[in-house]
């Protein structure tokens, strides 16, 4: 069976990449697409799926040059919204223009592999700190590229500051720690709260089985059980870092959003009322 998505379904989270002779990309390999993805790409594969709306994420890869995200809000503004990284010097001048285009929020690299950031080019969270009042300002939130076991430890400092925080990828919980581990449930009851929310996505970074995620499905069931007005879904796409072999199926991921969310009104609500809530369609 192949699934389509009501019309006004958002995709909260995918990348664009190029065309790399005005958009070129940083140097930091597994972020770093080998060809080109633009916005009519996205487009081409939401026309598959029935997806109307779209989130971009501004790709790691590319710094805090935001340019070929700006180009797609202007071109595209009523079917886009964006989320930036930023440095902390950043001007009022080019926060005023990136929000009058539609970012909504600064991606912040909080995730560590061998005790230090994934990336060097991210929004680090010291930026955050000199940022949020800045960012509060112009109604952006923070979305938060952490781990659940990360988000306990960091969760005291972050609610010092006058942001409302979107979690990434299911909090990147790997799948064979097990949903009853206290840093998911902790971090599922914030959920709770209204000032935090997340994103259904990434259960191709969280599997330790592969295709079709089947050990990521208790994750997903726990959060939307636990908030579903605080839940927004996003594909990934197009994927970058995986090879051939692991290459997710945009069927697969669709599934699963099924089989999690089997009720047709809460699906509609994840899917369209939720991203027009936090992203202002």
């Amino acid at each position: 069976m192949d699934y389509r998505l009501p019309e006004g379904s958002c995709d909260c989270h995918f990348h664009i990449y190029g065309p790399f002779d005005r958009f070129p990309q940083g140097d930091e390999g597994r972020f770093t697409a080998v060809k080109p993805f633009t916005i009519e790409d996205a487009f081409a594969v939401w026309d598959r799926l029935g997806i109307t709306r779209g989130v971009i994420v501004h790709a790691v890869g590319s710094g805090d040059d935001n340019a070929v995200t700006y180009d797609a809000l202007r071109r595209y503004p009523d079917r886009l919204r964006a989320v930036a990284i930023l440095r902390r010097d950043v001007s009022d001048q080019r926060l005023d223009e990136l929000t009058d285009a539609g970012f909504k929020a600064v991606r912040v690299t909080m995730i560590r592999q061998d005790g230090k950031p994934v990336s060097t080019l991210g929004t680090s969270y010291d930026d955050l700190v000199k940022l949020a009042p800045r960012i509060a300002e112009r109604g952006w939130h923070a979305q938060l590229w952490i781990e659940s076991s990360d988000l306990a430890a960091a969760a005291a400092e972050l609610e010092k500051l006058p942001l409302n925080y979107v979690i990434d990828h299911m909090s990147r919980t790997m799948a064979d720690k097990g949903h009853e581990h206290p840093d998911f449930r902790a971090y599922t009851e914030r959920l709770k709260t209204g000032r935090y929310w997340t994103k259904i996505s990434g259960a191709d970074r969280n599997t330790r089985i592969g295709r079709p995620y089947a050990d990521t499905a208790p994750f997903m069931r726990a959060i939307v059980q636990a908030a579903p007005d605080q839940v927004v879904w996003g594909s990934d796409w197009p994927h970058v870092g995986h090879s051939a072999e692991t290459m997710p199926d945009l069927q697969d991921l669709l599934r699963l959003l099924h089989d999690c969310v089997p009720d047709e009104t809460t699906r509609r609500k994840i899917l369209i009322a939720n991203p027009a809530r936090l992203y202002n369609f």
